[in-house]
């Protein structure tokens, strides 16, 4: 399971750093304070872990969006920066009653592929689809279909009504522009009312497994609130702007400024939009999005849809050597190293039964591939090699075998 694990992670860990995000190393543990800010202190206290350490609350994190948002405010910011990726593999905990509780899908502890995007309003739409075109690459790997849902503006809700309109107008361009479809139309996407989340609107993604059972897994999801929380602002390209043209403190005092006019903006008429959106420019918009989701649930998920028959990249039984007699012991462990030294998942079959047992076993035990070898294979440096499916392509040099399976693991087949 954890060779499945990491192969995921580095699976994603690769993508990442293909489409421009930087992976970042938060703490498990928070003084509270911090979740006072980020407002999880006053709405979600009961599903996190908490305890006293010298006096002050602490708690464990349930999730990563306000260390990044410390990360973001740790300097100043221009818009040439953004937008900014943070990316975050660490551990979560959420502190779930018992009985939701379930196998692998529903877990206290767990990892996710969680990551958070910093941007400029105007780049919204564009990050959207470019998170589409990427879990639409992911999935496509995998095999999973998928739907898209955009859920807007709950009844309960943070900001301005305004702002949610926008908002959901550029989801709604993103997914246009994905699906080649408008809102409703055949496989293309549909509309949830009221269901978004209390701090901006979402498109919620259900994959199909290869039973057609719904899951969620990935989500992206536009937050204005948590940079008003933390107080996150960038110097924005606004030529001839006092932030501009300050030198970096005074560009910082100017960006202050800035925000509170933000703050103000619920005061600020209707008529006037220009005025609102120079003034919103310095103050980002935050892309909540995840492609897995929970590492755990993700793993659940796609292990009942290869139903053990996993593919050659992702599987955690690659290969296995199978002696013919304990004659050729030394030439299997000379194989072996070979293929472990191309970072392959590689067992050899030490015992003394007879050969077509064993190669039997290691295909009820869903090993891809099985390299037998005997005298002419250890005289001519081959390896005989069949499939869990029972197909034998034969004798091949061993340089040749180990090439095809470097091009089975990057091709992700």
């Amino acid at each position: 399971g954890n060779r499945i694990f990491n192969t995921l992670m580095q699976f994603m860990r690769d993508q990442y750093w293909i489409r421009g995000y930087t992976e970042v190393q938060t703490p498990n543990v928070f003084d509270f304070a911090l979740w006072e800010t980020s407002g999880h202190a006053a709405n979600y206290r009961e599903n996190m872990f908490a305890f006293p350490v010298e006096g002050r609350d602490f708690g464990l994190k349930p999730m990563n969006c306000p260390s990044h948002c410390l990360i973001f405010a740790s300097r100043n910011r221009s818009y040439r920066e953004l937008p900014l990726r943070f990316a975050d593999f660490g551990v979560l905990h959420r502190n779930e009653l018992s009985g939701t509780l379930s196998g692998l899908t529903r877990v206290r502890r767990f990892q996710q592929d969680d990551a958070h995007i910093f941007c400029e309003p105007s780049q919204v739409a564009d990050e959207v689809l470019a998170y589409l075109q990427f879990l639409k690459h992911v999935y496509a790997i995998f095999g999973f279909d998928f739907e898209l849902e955009l859920s807007t503006r709950p009844e309960k809700y943070l900001g301005e009504i305004a702002q949610w309109d926008l908002a959901e107008r550029e989801l709604a361009d993103a997914l246009e522009r994905f699906t080649g479809k408008k809102c409703g139309e055949d496989n293309g996407w549909n509309l949830n009312p009221e269901d978004g989340a209390f701090y901006g609107p979402k498109i919620d993604i259900k994959l199909f497994d290869a039973l057609r059972r719904r899951h969620q897994c990935a989500t992206v999801q536009l937050d204005f609130q948590l940079p008003i929380r933390f107080n996150l602002t960038y110097v924005p390209k606004k030529s001839g702007s006092a932030a501009e043209a300050a030198s970096p403190p005074e560009a910082a005092a100017a960006a202050a400024v800035d925000a509170m006019a933000i703050e103000g903006e619920a005061d600020a008429s209707a008529e006037a939009p220009a005025a609102a959106t120079a003034a919103a420019a310095t103050r980002p918009v935050i892309i909540h999005r995840a492609i897995f989701g929970s590492f755990e649930r993700f793993l659940g998920i796609v292990t009942e849809h290869y139903a053990g028959k996993w593919p050659f990249w992702l599987s955690p039984r690659q290969v296995i050597i199978v002696p013919v007699s304990e004659k050729f012991a030394e030439y299997a462990g000379t194989v072996r190293e070979k293929l472990h030294a191309a970072k392959f998942f590689v067992d050899v079959d030490w015992s003394d039964r007879k050969l077509n047992k064993k190669i039997r076993e290691a295909q009820l035990a869903q090993y891809n591939f099985i390299a037998v070898v005997g005298e002419s294979e250890a005289a001519n440096g081959t390896v005989n090699v069949r499939t869990r499916e029972n197909e034998v392509t034969g004798e091949k040099a061993l340089d040749e075998f180990i090439a095809e399976l470097g091009t089975l693991k990057n091709e992700f087949k």
